[in-house]
């Protein structure tokens, strides 16, 4: 059975249409071509005839005629568009004009840089010329890397490496930055909030060392589609770029299906669970032969449901291993593995967290599940597009949770289909990420006398002589030195604020890496006593060592895994704008925010019922960052007639219901946003809801909710007035034990007050 047939057996399922809250059909449309530039060496042209490619879509050859004129490029169109020809061809023209040209392509994970690496070194053979194509990352073997340095014509990185691999060994690298005309930035679009401010900061160094060396390379990014792909890449590389989105590429018939699984306690409004649904349907699929790709929110929900469709599986007779789990964590040959068996046809099942929401080549997949909303519509459509990537026929079925943000988007499909997907945001000027990769800078090369880093030159001198008067530069005359011992690059995550990732060891294994988390995560995923899973199989944690960056794990197996919560404790220090709006005061500006988990719980697998629970021992953390909140006037409870706990209730309410909309309003991560209620705030002694960015600093997404306060306010109002709920429920602001019985209502008439509706 292919994917068309099992399409016209859902139209004809009546218990399963009355589900759907939308059917929405995106008809197949027919290329559109044009030549290859007369400037393309004919050699190059012929070679790729010869591999079928006779012409080019419209955008590839708009992007390679602008490259080719000595433009930076950001290219976007759709995934599977063909976005690669954009940048191989122009490159591979002028390698085989001169020898000695280099260029560096940046991917945001390693498996796109493998992928990539793949594709070139065929062409590259079809071409009979030599041109040393190579990755270099943190799998590159040490007997590789000289020849890496010294032949290597194209460097396939990625930022990280880029950051901490080859940029403070510059010296090594003298080929690649005296003669370097290209750099690529894949999937641009990835690095918004925390990873595109670090990177930006990357760029700043590579080219501060391509000026050094007297280079001046082209920048050539490519992107899926988002609201502001030019002003976002110009903000990262800070040039001047040309926008190419005339998409000629051809696309299949999709079908893409809202599903909202059906109301278990209508009082309650809790529904059937979103994980269960994706997998009773995963399975349905895979007992029909058809390969399929299921997106889950979290590594947690990701080996969930590979457990279930593992049983699922062995059930019908089958080889468990035609399902896989795929997530950060996994070590590198694992996930290769997993790539090369859905290419071939070997895995029919794969459940992923957004790592293969890139694009990576996993081959022609019929079927897309999402198990909850993506957090934005540009990585909703990034994750709709791996299905159909042949041109055919492909069906997307999204399956909203109980959480307030998918049933937003689940009961208006008009916002998500009618809609332009969102700005992406960055703040390169983030202080702590600015001040750390300055000093990755000055290790580099000494700064001089009037040097501009990302800021003024009177701006940046203000921080290196902070940074001599601590004593980790030293000035000698017009020029600051590297003066401390550390190596400061390695101390810098680009995924993260946090200083390095956590390893899990295997203790039953001679203590073997069986994966990894970053630091922040961990004492929520590997604290003592978690259940740790990977690829369905279970590890208790032993012992979590936050100073040496471990955990210590052990096999067992249990019919549960853990799931812990956190006690949040919030300071204003800083207040950068307020206003006056409706009955209330929006406010942004910084804050302390310190958290601590306090227990975990146990929830059964198959029921998903609370079976037991533990304290969890570690000490507090605290970081500074950036918030937007609203202040509600001190006699609010008396104006509403509502009691203390009442109005506590509610702020809590309002809180849970804002942070679920807020994604929406801005393009982040839905964990980059945190929000919290408190009765009476310390600074202003008011009742105040805070949201505020879960990564030190902040990346601007604190100003963005500011600014779109009504928006956000109007987002709310619309989920709790639309909620089919009587008094508030895990789709609108949260469980009732914590929403409190009246929670809904009273959320609502704050929401209005803070609008003055």
């Amino acid at each position: 059975m292919n994917a068309a047939q099992v399409i016209d057996r859902l139209k004809s399922d009546p218990l399963f249409r009355s589900n759907l809250t939308a059917w929405h059909t995106l008809p197949a449309r027919p290329a559109r071509f044009s030549g290859f530039p007369e400037a393309l060496n004919p050699k190059l042209v012929e070679t790729f005839q010869k591999r079928g490619i006779h012409s080019l879509y419209t955008h590839q050859a708009d992007a390679i005629e602008s490259v080719l004129q000595g433009e930076n490029v950001c290219v976007v169109t759709p995934t599977a568009s063909g976005k690669t020809l954009c940048y191989n061809l122009p490159v591979l023209n002028r390698l085989m004009a001169n020898p000695q040209a280099r260029a560096l392509y940046l991917f945001p994970t390693k498996a796109l840089s493998q992928d990539q690496v793949h594709e070139l070194t065929s062409t590259i053979d079809d071409m009979e010329v030599k041109i040393g194509t190579y990755t270099f990352d943190g799998d590159t073997p040490a007997s590789a890397r000289k020849a890496v340095r010294s032949a290597g014509h194209i460097v396939v990185t990625n930022p990280d490496m880029l950051h901490a691999g080859i940029l403070p060994h510059h010296t090594i690298w003298i080929k690649l930055f005296e003669n370097l005309e290209f750099v690529v930035i894949d999937e641009i679009h990835h690095y918004r909030g925390v990873f595109g401010s670090h990177l930006a900061n990357v760029l700043r160094r590579l080219k501060r060392i391509c000026a050094f060396y007297r280079s001046n390379p082209q920048f050539i990014c490519c992107s899926a589609t988002i609201a502001n792909p030019k002003e976002m890449a110009e903000r990262i590389i800070e040039k001047p770029v040309r926008l190419v989105d005339n998409n000629g590429a051809p696309t299949g018939e999709k079908h893409f299906l809202f599903y909202n699984p059906p109301v278990v306690n209508a009082e309650l409004g809790i529904r059937k669970s979103s994980v269960m649904e994706a997998s009773r349907l995963a399975a349905n699929f895979l007992s029909r032969d058809i390969q399929s790709i299921v997106f889950a929110r979290s590594r947690l929900r990701v080996e969930i449901l590979t457990t279930y469709l593992r049983d699922a599986v062995k059930r019908l007779g089958k080889d468990q291993n035609l399902v896989r789990g795929y997530r950060g964590g996994y070590l590198p040959t694992e996930r290769r593995e997993i790539e090369r068996g859905l290419r071939e046809g070997k895995i029919m099942a794969v459940v992923s967290t957004n790592a293969l929401e890139l694009g990576i080549d996993i081959g022609a997949l019929d079927v897309c599940i999402m198990t909850g909303y993506a957090g934005s519509i540009a990585s909703t459509w990034q994750q709709a597009g791996r299905a159909g990537r042949r041109s055919s026929v492909a069906l997307i079925v999204l399956i909203a949770t109980s959480a307030p943000l998918d049933q937003y988007i689940i009961g208006h499909p008009e916002y998500f289909f009618e809609q332009s997907p969102e700005s992406g945001t960055v703040d390169p000027n983030n202080l702590i990420i600015l001040t750390s990769h300055m000093k990755c800078a000055a290790f580099e090369l000494p700064f001089t006398e009037g040097e501009a880093f990302g800021l003024d030159p009177a701006s940046t001198a203000e921080i290196l002589n902070y940074l001599a008067e601590n004593r980790i530069l030293r000035k000698v005359r017009d020029k600051w030195h590297w003066s401390a011992d550390a190596y400061p690059a390695e101390d810098i995550s680009l995924r993260t604020a946090a200083p390095g990732n956590v390893v899990i060891l295997d203790t039953s294994d001679n203590g073997r890496v069986i994966g990894e988390i970053d630091f922040f995560s961990a004492p929520m995923m590997v604290h003592e006593n978690a259940i740790y899973l990977h690829q369905s199989a279970q590890y208790t944690i032993d012992k979590l060592d936050l100073d040496d960056r471990k955990a210590y794990a052990r096999p067992v197996e249990v019919d549960y895994y853990t799931d812990a919560e956190t006690k949040v404790d919030l300071k204003v220090l800083d207040r950068f704008q307020e206003e006056p709006v409706g009955g209330a005061i929006k406010c942004c500006g910084e804050l302390s925010v310190t958290w601590l988990p306090t227990i975990y719980k146990k929830i059964k697998f198959g029921t998903h019922e609370n079976v037991g629970w533990g304290e969890i021992h570690l000490p507090e953390q605290t970081m500074h960052t950036t918030g937007y909140w609203i202040e509600f006037p001190e006699d609010v409870a008396g104006q509403d007639k509502k009691s203390q706990s009442e109005l506590g209730e509610a702020l809590h309410a309002l809180a849970y219901t804002l942070r679920q909309v807020a994604p929406v309003q801005v393009l982040c991560d839905p964990t980059d946003i945190r929000a919290q209620g408190m009765l009476r705030a310390p600074a202003s002694e008011k009742p105040t809801v805070f949201l505020y960015e879960s990564l030190p600093g902040g990346v601007g997404f604190s100003e963005k909710l500011y600014t779109h306060h009504p928006r956000l306010l109007q987002a709310a109002i619309s989920l709790l007035s639309e909620c089919p709920c009587k008094e508030g429920c895990p789709s609108c602001v949260g469980p009732s034990l914590e929403a409190g019985p009246h929670g809904k209502s009273a959320a609502l008439r704050l929401a209005r007050l803070a609008l003055n509706t």
